[in-house]
């Protein structure tokens, strides 16, 4: 969808630099070696909010202010395009959401397995998905830790804060479950779901089953005798505040435009960990940032148990009436939403598009821009 433009924001929020112009710079000494998906990521972030995509004129009726503003790219995968994704996804997920403490819960595959990720990544990365969500909710049912049916979410991060390849996901489990017999709600402790270390034997096992003999015997082996990293913690806050805890996970894209430091002379720096930074080639750079890149039409946010969909209106709803039971309670649902993406992002920055940014009072009329070919520097072939 090309309709939504760029939002005006404040110049001093602005990154000083972006992926974009690193596109821009080196695109033309990778795109012999990319994948379609990759190149057209490429494509779409060197137009993204430029008259190559279009977009309109803004004409202020008070003080005569002309401005155009250009259309986004909305790639999942751009790093301008995520903000109103995420706010509206997350609105969304407020209908569901069990009034109950929830765990976060991490599934890291081991570093072994990254070159075999790298060739193979859809294959991973469904089976990643299998592999813990499955151990969650066999854990789950079984009556010796909770006997009872888990809400999960999950969503894929592929990346380090170095941007090579470490394919992990990130799981919001409820602290509780739907009994057998979906009449009772069974809560689990506050501060402990699962023993991480049979958590993580039992995510071992589970994938490496899946993957059968794909695998060469004697990496196979190394695997089977390697602890696998499963990481279990209680986000703090309310449940409301749990989801929007997971809200700054979903959306998310390799890198940020406000993590890029300095650009100069074919060279990025940009920050890390713990106030570092890592410096590399523009080239390097975007050749790690388009390692993320997923295959086409992969879902990366999954959902399982009470919250798969076949389970919304039945299970989920019967959930929230076993969890509710005695309580007094609204229905988030009933909340008033924004009726567009100007009121989004009004919601979200409290920036007001409809108004004049230089005189503040002014309605912003809205006239059409004729789309610009698009710069020879921009040019790479999707």
């Amino acid at each position: 969808m090309h309709g939504a433009s760029c939002p005006r924001g404040s110049a001093r929020n602005r990154p000083r630099y972006e992926v974009a112009d690193l596109a821009r710079q080196a695109a033309a000494e990778l795109v012999h070696a990319l994948t379609p998906e990759q190149q057209r990521v490429l494509s779409d972030i060197t137009r993204c909010r430029t008259a190559a995509l279009g977009g309109h004129l803004e004409v202020c009726r008070d003080c005569g202010l002309e401005r155009p503003v250009y259309d986004s790219c909305c790639n999942r995968h751009c790093p301008k395009c995520q903000a109103l994704a995420a706010q509206r996804w997350l609105d969304r997920r407020l209908d569901r959401l069990l009034d109950t403490h929830y765990f976060h819960v991490t599934f890291t595959l081991p570093a072994e397995l990254r070159g075999f990720a790298r060739v193979h990544p859809e294959l991973v990365y469904d089976l990643l998905f299998q592999a813990a969500t499955s151990t969650l909710l066999e854990l789950g049912r079984d009556p010796h830790w909770l006997g009872a049916q888990l809400g999960i979410t999950a969503v894929l991060h592929t990346w380090s804060r170095k941007l090579h390849l470490h394919p992990h996901l990130h799981c919001v489990v409820s602290g509780g479950g739907l009994s057998p017999d979906q009449q009772r709600w069974l809560s689990a402790p506050a501060d402990f779901l699962f023993p991480v270390k049979v958590a993580g034997a039992l995510f071992r096992g589970k994938f490496l089953d899946a993957l059968g003999d794909r695998l060469d015997p004697a990496l196979r082996d190394r695997l089977y005798r390697c602890r696998w990293i499963v990481d279990c913690r209680p986000p703090f806050g309310s449940a409301e505040h749990v989801l929007r805890y997971l809200g700054r996970y979903t959306h998310r894209v390799g890198i940020s435009n406000h993590r890029l430091l300095r650009v100069s002379d074919g060279t990025v720096t940009f920050r890390t960990r713990h106030r570092q930074s890592e410096t590399c080639s523009a080239v390097e750079f975007l050749r790690r940032f388009l390692r993320h890149v997923l295959p086409r039409g992969f879902v990366r946010i999954r959902h399982y148990g009470l919250l798969a969909s076949r389970n919304v209106p039945t299970r989920l709803a019967q959930a929230q009436r076993c969890v509710l039971a005695g309580k007094t309670f609204t229905p988030r649902r009933l909340r008033r939403r924004p009726a567009d993406w100007r009121s989004w992002y009004h919601k979200l920055t409290r920036v007001d598009l409809r108004r004049c940014p230089r005189c503040g009072h002014g309605d912003i009329e809205r006239r059409p821009l004729p789309r610009a070919r698009p710069p020879p520097c921009a040019q790479v072939t999707p």
